[in-house]
């Protein structure tokens, strides 16, 4: 990887190339290869990027579980489909078919990276979860921008959370760590990632007071 130092501002073409990977790191569930495997090193620098994301009080206590080995992988993606199935029943809508896409062969995805945490939240108020979770979330975004990057295609995963113990258990993860999200990972197949239709900033965004429009200056 590349290691350089970086002027106060980017060049107009730099600022064009951040905001292309910013904007275009996509959800991508069905144009994936499951049979091109992704080095191991490709994670790795992948991750040596994430690692330099804001972190509460510098704790730098994310960690990082690449699985790439069949019968974990099998007993992570059963898990996963129990899960969304689940949550499905209870809203009462079926599985979109982007979701089942994925669920169906996410077995034979090359690598999943879950993003840990060591430790535990301090309390259980709104600030230690706040600085919890904000402590670890920009490193997985990171880690997504990376991965985009380098023309790999992951899909941002919050499910698995909701069965901690079973993960572990499979994963052999200790007590007193949790995973957040986790990142099926692998080369694209044909994917054309384009920005999202979302709301502008000026439909998003106050000056000074909640709601109050921003004003030319």
């Amino acid at each position: 990887m590349k290691k350089r130092g970086m002027m106060t501002a980017l060049s107009e073409s730099e600022i064009d190339l951040v905001d292309e990977v910013l904007s275009t790191a996509r959800s991508v569930r069905r144009k994936l290869d499951f049979e091109r495997p992704v080095p191991r090193e490709l994670l790795l620098e992948a991750i040596d990027v994430a690692v330099q994301a804001p972190t509460g009080i510098g704790g730098e206590n994310w960690r990082f579980l690449i699985v790439d080995a069949p019968e974990q992988k099998a007993a992570i993606s059963e898990i996963y489909t129990g899960i969304l199935v689940e949550l499905m029943k209870a809203r009462g809508e079926s599985m979109k078919p982007t979701h089942q896409a994925l669920t169906e062969r996410m077995h034979e995805i090359p690598a999943m990276i879950f993003v840990c945490v060591d430790g535990l939240p301090m309390a259980d108020t709104v600030a230690s979860h706040v600085g919890y979770y904000g402590s670890i979330l920009p490193a997985a975004w990171s880690l997504m921008l990376a991965l985009r990057a380098r023309g790999l295609g992951t899909t941002w995963t919050t499910l698995l959370s909701a069965r901690q113990d079973d993960v572990k258990a499979v994963l052999g993860m200790p007590e007193g760590t949790l995973q957040t999200v986790m990142l099926p990972v692998a080369f694209t197949k044909g994917a054309v990632l384009r920005r999202a239709q979302r709301m502008s900033a000026k439909e998003v965004a106050f000056q000074n007071y909640w709601a109050q429009e921003i004003m030319p200056k």
